[in-house]
């Protein structure tokens, strides 16, 4: 398949360098088709992303953050080269807006929850949630760069202490 064939050419280049033509090349599709789908390769890549983010979102747990978030990082650990093809290819700001689309959801639905039954408007709702979505880019970015060799666990679980320590206090002000 198409994705398949995406797949497996980002793990073997970044994605600067993957062409239309070796892309439907490698999946036996044709031109025509591939644009009869997506304008270009951005746009797969955009539906790729969408792609891993639905295994993100599976289950019963994607409501809890630190587990949607866990997974994320698993998956990044799991598939260095992929992952280092994929962010030394595009820009900072889109990179930026993959990561802020995955958290941005996960931490909005967190926070209503921490929230519940107390007299919050919806605006400093807004505003923690997008507080823990950049803390968060931030935090990914970081482990990015130190190799994705952390204990994912740990990380995770002082970022969770960390956030739920905030929540309350911009709740109280």
């Amino acid at each position: 398949s198409l994705m398949t064939a995406f797949e497996e050419m980002l793990m073997e280049m970044t994605f600067d360098k993957i062409t239309v033509s070796a892309l439907v090349q490698r999946s036996g599709i044709s031109s025509n088709t591939f644009y009869y789908h997506y304008r270009d390769k951005f746009e797969l890549l955009n539906e790729w992303f969408g792609m891993k983010l639905s295994i993100i979102r599976t289950g019963d747990d994607f409501y809890t953050w630190q587990n949607a978030i866990n997974k994320f990082f698993l998956m990044c650990r799991d598939n260095p080269r992929l992952i280092h093809h994929v962010f030394d290819s595009i820009s900072r700001e889109q990179l930026e807006h993959y990561i802020f689309s995955i958290t941005d959801t996960v931490f909005l639905s967190y926070v209503r929850k921490k929230v519940a039954g107390r007299d919050v408007p919806d605006k400093r709702i807004r505003e923690i949630s997008r507080f823990y979505t950049y803390a968060f880019i931030g935090f990914f970015m970081e482990y990015i760069w130190d190799e994705m060799v952390d204990d994912v666990d740990e990380r995770v679980d002082n970022l969770s202490k960390f956030f739920d320590d905030f929540i309350e206090s911009a709740i109280s002000h």
